[in-house]
């Protein structure tokens, strides 16, 4: 696998070979794991099973993060040589998928009325076969490190049977029945679809009001509503029992207009007073609200609404007009009879459709629910008790409130694609719950003594009842497999914050009454990619990002470091193209630091640790005594940054823990030590060159490891052209995960008090604008770290350009008066500038630097001193002019005391 190592990383000549390399090799899976003696045996597997995508899907950034987040715990157990199974799979996706192919059909000029339900099944399996492939081969791109060989599809004969097994129990067990509810309706799709598939979104609308006449008098209550059409399925007004303006009407009887029927007024605490007029309207066929209050009260139901959205004959005279057309017709009518009294603009939360964007129907139709209390009951104790623990801990409440308050859930789909009830009916409409057909005619048989013709339920299951099944399902439940004995229950479920009730609580739930055990130990909530300003990515905003064009631009490294490291614990993180841009850079600059080595590997044997031990395997550096600041500093930050990146990673703060990391590599060990290093690496000393290459080697191995589950194709790129590298561990990701040592504290002080001096002259030197490559004099007086700076000489001038002649260390200096000075702990650092500066030229430059900066903050102190701009200025923009007094005010001040030094030096 070793190549010629290129003047630059590009990470398309890496990616794609280094992946099909790892699948080939089987290092994904558990067995080759074990064959190979990377895992313990003694240690429990580290098991997720990956949110399955819609099978329609292309990859997306909420793709990538999850991705991202679970290919890191994997690849970080996996080190930790746990045995780690990855379970990928996509979704059967009912609607998405339906709806996908019928569009296609309906541009062939088909449907699949036209096709029939067997012909069209067909004609989605079809589809399936030909785009599953797709979003596998875009998760690749991602290098996630799941086991391709345990791949499973929600509609494989495997789940399809888990499926049916969960649904025959669940209704001999009393759980699943049919029954007759307001439900979400698709009038496009002629389907009940879940919450989740529901958007709210706020709308221009009108607010109607208008007269419901009273049967017993010549009075009236007004009434407000946003759909006049259904004022003709209304089975009651309510009130609030406390309303002094209406309660006197509790009991009494009003005339539905147009319809000159009769319904009670009744008194409910539901009824908001201060919305519109005070009195509610109430039609339990189209209104959840409406819904609860009229089986409070036990209101009949009217549904005047068709599969369409069209007005039925219960509508009466309305029948087939559109529920627009109707709202328009209604109000008309209503109008020409003087029943209306006003009309007013007022915003409409309207629910629309996630996959076509239509306005859903709430509609009363004959499911299957699934009775939830008792489950929800489990489902709650599994969390409180510590079975499972829910990170970050604040979505404990939200997952509480939910389940606490929790309704029967609708099972059933009028859809054509997707598990089908496994229901039959006879002539009378018996029902039979089987398996099969096969068992169902048996079952028919001995209820009616003699053969009978069936017929199946139509409906199909909503998508969610299998996913619930999922990390159990996968594994082989309701067989025994050895995989299911061996892997579940699962250990981490990582998913969006956003979908916890709607799939992560159903998990658990079906978890515990199907299996009798928790079906993951963990549950980590990541939050959504917005855009750089914070807002959520979608097609209407013109804001989505793809993230295979990142990975063609930046890499896939490069999206999963970004994606990582800009995220906590249920936070949404901001994606913005700065961040990769660093983020690439950081990667080439580990690349030019291993350049930058490799020469100096050419000739050298390097002493392992442990050569019989290949997955522990890391170069033996010399004992501190024989190292120089440099090395000790760096190996002790290394072991500092170790422990902590690890501390890190178990407490869930993985983007804390990857800038941590990439500070160390970036800004320590490819900046300070580097430099520090070419003093030896490029000196006379054979034995100085032989220790600083093996300290250098084995920081940057150990630190290649650390980055491995961050950026896994470069830290393999790398590590695979080492020495003994490729040999020892077979690839990076079957190494161990580095260990922390002892910290020698002294030595991060030591070489601590070497950068401030450094820092503190590079920062004189930009000041007074001294050439970069000027070596200067310097004067370092201190009373308390003389040995130390005496033996660092070389190190001081190799580091802050200092003229070694010109360098002086002493307890006392005692003619200073001609220098620049900074103090750092106990050390003085003084730079002559005579002889460096044009001082008559200096002092020109800044005291005409100081007078531009004196006019600046004339010009804003001068607009805050107006009260025109301070009253009527936006607030941000009166905070900005004030930070930008005082920033001004601080340059001031820093030009008066370098104007002053430089006058003191001249004389």
């Amino acid at each position: 696998m070793a190549k010629t190592v290129s003047h630059t990383y590009n990470p398309l000549d890496h990616e794609e070979t280094l992946y099909a390399w790892w699948e080939e090799q089987g290092f994904f899976r558990p067995e080759t794991q074990a064959t190979l003696g990377q895992s313990d045996p003694a240690k429990a597997p580290y098991v997720i099973s990956m949110p399955p995508p819609n099978v329609t899907g292309v990859l997306h950034l909420g793709h990538a993060i999850m991705d991202a987040l679970e290919d890191f715990l994997i690849r970080y157990k996996r080190m930790q040589g746990y045995p780690t199974l990855w379970v990928p799979g996509t979704d059967h996706a009912g609607i998405a998928t339906q709806s996908v192919v019928e569009q296609q059909l309906e541009r062939a000029g088909s449907s699949r009325a036209a096709l029939g339900r067997e012909a069209f099944v067909q004609e989605v399996w079809d589809w399936k076969d030909e785009y599953h492939s797709r979003i596998s081969g875009q998760q690749r791109r991602m290098g996630i490190s799941c086991d391709w060989n345990r791949e499973r599809f929600t509609m494989d004969p495997g789940l399809s049977h888990a499926v049916r097994t969960s649904f025959v129990q669940l209704y001999r067990e009393g759980l699943i029945y049919r029954g007759t509810y307001l439900v979400n309706w698709s009038p496009k799709l002629h389907t009940a679809i879940s919450d989740l598939e529901v958007e709210y979104e706020e709308e221009p609308g009108t607010l109607y009001t208008f007269r419901y006449p009273l049967q017993a008098s010549d009075d009236y209550i007004p009434v407000a509503t946003t759909r006049p059409e259904t004022i003709l399925g209304d089975t009651a007004v309510a009130v609030h029992p406390e309303d002094e303006r209406y309660r006197h009407f509790i009991g009494q009887q009003v005339r539905v207009p147009l319809m000159n029927r009769l319904i009670p007024v009744i008194g409910d605490a539901a009824v908001d007073r201060d919305f519109g007029t005070g009195a509610l309207k109430v039609t339990p066929g189209h209104d959840h609200t409406d819904y609860e209050i009229g089986q409070r009260h036990n209101l009949p139901i009217l549904s005047i609404l068709d599969e369409d959205a069209c007005l039925n004959a219960e509508a009466g005279t309305y029948q087939g007009l559109t529920r627009e057309a109707g709202r328009l017709q209604v109000w008309a009518d209503m109008e020409a009879q003087g029943l209306t009294l006003d009309t007013q603009p007022h915003t409409v939360r309207v629910p629309r459709s996630q996959r076509s964007g239509e306005i859903i129907e709430p509609r009363i139709s004959t499911q299957w629910f699934l009775r939830m209390q008792e489950m929800a009951d489990a489902a709650i104790q599994a969390v409180r008790d510590g079975r499972i623990e829910i990170v970050p801990r604040q979505f404990e409440g939200v997952y509480f409130h939910w389940l606490e308050n929790i309704r029967d859930w609708c099972i059933s789909r009028q859809l054509w694609w997707g598990h089908r009830i496994p229901v039959w009916y006879g002539p009378d409409d018996h029902m039979f719950c089987a398996m099969n057909e096969q068992e169902a005619q048996a079952q028919a048989l001995a209820h009616y003594g003699t053969a009978t013709a069936l017929t199946q339920d139509t409906d199909v299951l909503d998508t969610w009842y299998s996913s619930g099944l999922w990390p159990f399902s996968t594994l082989g439940w309701p067989e025994a497999t050895a995989d299911l004995r061996r892997f579940y229950p699962t250990t981490v479920l990582e998913t969006g914050y956003d979908i916890l009730f709607f799939w992560v609580a159903k998990m658990i739930m079906m978890g515990l009454k199907l299996t009798g055990d928790i079906p993951f130990r963990t549950v980590y909530l990541h939050g959504l990619v917005r855009d750089e300003h914070g807002q959520k990515m979608s097609k209407s905003l013109g804001n989505i990002v793809d993230p295979l064009d990142l990975i063609r631009d930046y890499g896939s490294d490069t999206l999963r470091f970004t994606l990582l490291t800009g995220t906590t614990p249920g936070n949404d993180l901001k994606l913005n193209r700065q961040r990769m841009e660093s983020n690439r850079n950081f990667a080439n600059k580990l690349w030019n630091a291993f350049r930058f080595l490799t020469p100096h590997l050419a000739d050298m044997a390097l002493p392992l640790t442990a050569p019989d031990n290949p997955f522990a395997t890391a170069y033996q550096v010399p004992a501190a005594a024989q190292l120089a600041i440099a090395d000790r500093w760096v190996l002790a930050r290394l072991h500092q940054v170790t422990g902590e990146v690890t501390r890190l990673v178990d407490s869930w703060q993985i983007g804390e823990a990857g800038t941590q990391l990439y500070n160390f590599l970036w800004h320590e060990l490819c900046d300070w030590y580097l430099e520090a290093a070419k003093i030896s690496l490029h000196g006379d000393d054979p034995q100085a060159r032989q220790r600083t290459v093996t300290v250098l080697a084995y920081t940057l191995e150990q630190g290649l490891r650390l980055l491995h589950p961050f950026m896994p194709f470069l830290t393999e790129a790398i590590w695979q052209q080492l020495p003994a590298m490729p040999q020892a561990a077979h690839s990076i990701m079957m190494s161990r995960w580095p260990q922390a040592a002892a910290v020698a504290e002294q030595a991060i002080r030591d070489f601590g008090l070497v950068q401030q001096i450094v820092r503190a002259i590079r920062n004189m030197r930009a000041e007074y604008r001294i050439e970069p490559g000027k070596r200067i004099a310097a004067w370092l007086q201190t009373p308390r770290d003389l040995g130390l700076l005496e033996g660092n000489q070389a190190l001081l001038c190799a580091l802050a350009r200092l003229d070694g002649d010109l360098l002086r260390i002493a307890a006392d200096i005692p003619d200073t008066t001609q220098c620049v000075t900074a103090t750092v702990e106990a050390v003085t650092v003084f730079i002559p500038l005579a002889g460096i500066l044009d001082l008559q030229a200096e002092h020109k430059r800044l005291t005409k630097e100081m007078e531009d900066v004196q006019s600046r903050l004339d010009r804003s102190c001068h607009l805050m001193a107006n009260p025109n701009f301070v009253d009527r200025a936006p607030p941000a923009v009166v905070k900005r002019e004030q930070a930008k007094i005082a920033r001004l005010e601080q340059e001031r001040e820093q030009l008066r005391h370098r104007l002053a030094e430089v006058d003191q030096v001249g004389g």
